[in-house]
């Protein structure tokens, strides 16, 4: 039998310890399992980012309709008030925007027809004309009194309001200016104003009163028609 020589031995012992190659298959399957991890997380991110878009495309569309519901209720609200009156109809402009709790309830009471046959039992020529309770009295003369003392003059001719007091204790009486007068706003809730029918405001300011202004006629509301448009 042959001796192997110690050099070929050597050789041999070097050939085994070498680096052994890596097959074109074993780098085909890991390339297709980096882009399959690489396709899955594009397509987590993928789903995540439409879910989150999708989301908040549905939190705007529900307060768009939020709004439009709200809207769409306010533009259902009557905007005018047609006050049918012994000397004639008055038109008023009902302002839902700068008074809109008093708003509600003077439609609630129209509706409620809590003003038919309310007279004016207070008129003061250049000042004010008066429907409702006829207890107090006494508020439209402290009133005028009170304001010869100030010179801003807040609430121009023909506005139409309520008394705060009279509001606050479930009494719902009706004021309709008939000249700028000074500052009532401590007193008075303006929240409407009067778009046609001054000239039977006027005829109403005009009639005979006696000293504590109460008419000598009775001059009442009839009733009172509300509508969208004019």
């Amino acid at each position: 039998m042959a001796r192997i020589k110690p050099q070929a031995l050597l050789q041999q012992s070097k050939r085994k310890k070498g680096p052994s190659r890596i097959s074109a298959t074993t780098i085909l399957f890991y390339a297709l399992i980096l882009v399959l991890v690489a396709f899955f997380l594009f397509a987590t991110y993928r789903h995540w980012s439409n879910r989150s878009r999708f989301r908040s495309v549905n939190q705007m569309t529900d307060a768009e309709g939020e709004s439009t519901f709200v809207d769409s209720r306010k533009s259902d609200l009557p905007g005018y008030a047609v006050l049918n009156t012994s000397k004639g109809s008055i038109i008023v402009e009902l302002h839902k925007e700068s008074a809109p709790e008093v708003v509600d309830e003077f439609i609630d009471l129209c509706q409620k027809r809590h003003f038919n046959g309310m007279l004016f039992h207070r008129v003061i020529k250049h000042f004010v004309i008066q429907a409702g309770d006829n207890e107090g009295a006494g508020a439209t003369e402290d009133w005028k009194l009170t304001g010869k003392k100030h010179t801003s003059m807040k609430h121009e001719a023909f506005m139409l309001g309520t008394s705060k007091g009279k509001h606050s204790n479930k009494r719902f009486d009706l004021f309709i200016t008939t000249a700028p007068i000074p500052d009532l706003n401590e007193k008075l809730i303006v929240f409407g104003q009067v778009i046609k029918g001054e000239d039977v405001v006027q005829e109403i300011e005009e009639v005979d009163t006696d000293e504590h202004y109460k008419p000598k006629i009775s001059i009442g509301i009839l009733d009172v028609s509300l509508t969208q448009k004019i």
